[in-house]
């Protein structure tokens, strides 16, 4: 980020009462839970990829893949 965006966005800040700076500092708190929480989850899917390979893609189970 750089020093222009850090400057209004803390002005912004200063300008707000202490019950809203409370507020953006849990909305904060919240988009960076949010961003682990889907990391975690895409790296869950990457680790389980090789389990399910032996299933996707095999002619034994092309029926189920045609429903």
């Amino acid at each position: 980020m750089n020093s222009q965006i850090e400057q209004t966005l803390m002005d912004k800040l200063k300008a707000l009462p202490p019950e809203r700076v409370a507020e953006v500092e849990d909305f904060v708190d919240f988009l960076h839970a949010r961003g682990n929480a889907q990391r975690l989850a895409r790296a869950a899917a990457k680790a389980a990829e090789p389990a399910f390979k032996k299933n996707w893609g095999n002619p034994e189970d092309a029926t189920h893949d045609r429903l």
